[in-house]
């Protein structure tokens, strides 16, 4: 086990209540990303760039190895639905892509004595087991340059079709307009109503009062 992980495996499953073997895998993953990108840069500081493949529990265990953030702006997600990720040094633009090896959750039983369940096996056999084991690791070269990808922070314009702010240099230039990415090229949205209009109220189903008698009855009733 990688001497920092237990931390690190601690942070992850704070956001989460729980640890599962994705949170572990982003772990594993944001160590193995980073040491390979640091001997890549013959140690110097890095300035880290981190790209996913894919949303969710894999993404905070990248977080708490790595400390990068779609919020600090040193993480995004491209999401093509793949437990993989990309680092790149923003400075000299090596990067190196970094996924489980494809046979690992048959290999995590070798690493979990006597665990026939294939969760826990996971669990267990993914904190422990060697990088060359647990993960393939692939100098990659970016479509796009480091300055396109992060652009400028605070650069803002006005869409000419629907008025909207564009920050971050995401606008379109098109027919000598400047449009957002949604009027330009259609988003994942579309209007049902005009700006301002007011949203229907959803019926939702009665529930039952909670009662507050003692002897757990709340409790019981809200575990329902």
């Amino acid at each position: 086990m990688h001497p920092d992980i237990s931390h690190l495996l601690d942070i992850s499953a704070a956001q989460h209540s729980h640890l599962c073997p994705r949170q572990v895998l982003g772990v594993r993953i944001g160590l193995a990303g980073v040491e390979t990108l640091q001997a890549a840069t013959a140690g110097r500081p890095l300035r880290l760039l981190v790209i996913m493949e894919t949303d969710g529990c894999l993404v905070d265990g990248v977080t708490a190895a790595t400390g990068c953030a779609v919020g600090k702006r040193s993480l995004r997600v491209e999401d093509y639905g793949k437990i993989a990720a990309t680092f790149v040094d923003m400075e000299s633009e090596q990067a190196v892509r970094v996924t489980p090896r494809l046979d690992v959750r048959q290999r995590a039983f070798a690493y979990a004595p006597g665990e026939r369940r294939h969760y826990f096996a996971q669990l267990t056999g993914y904190q422990v087991m060697p990088d060359q084991e647990l993960l393939s690791i692939q100098p990659v070269r970016l479509v796009r340059s480091v300055a396109e990808i992060m652009s400028r922070a605070g650069v803002r314009v006005n869409c000419a079709c629907c008025g909207e702010e564009i920050i971050n240099e995401r606008e379109v230039a098109q027919e000598g307009r400047t449009l957002c990415q949604p009027c330009a090229w259609g988003g994942y949205y579309t209007p049902t109503q005009g700006v301002n209009a007011p949203v229907a109220r959803i019926a939702m189903p009665s529930r039952r009062p909670v009662p507050v008698a003692g002897n757990g009855a709340a409790q019981r009733a809200m575990q329902r």
